[in-house]
């Protein structure tokens, strides 16, 4: 799966805050994501971020 740092991550299960939505701050092994609600920042491995992924939002930007 191709998720790349600043990708907007909605989940299929909610932060305990009531967002759904993350920021990938680092990725590798594990995935270092931060709640666009409260801000608090978890360490998760790759293999439960890829499952629990509804959506990616990627900001499209001009390649060349």
């Amino acid at each position: 799966m191709d998720v790349r740092v600043g990708d907007i991550l909605e989940m299929k299960k909610q932060h305990p805050c009531g967002s759904n939505k993350f920021v990938v701050l680092r990725s590798g092994m594990d995935f270092r994501i931060r709640c666009v609600g409260c801000e608090r920042e978890v360490m998760i491995p790759r293999h439960k971020v890829e499952k629990n992924i509804r959506k990616i939002i990627r900001e499209q930007q001009d390649e060349k």
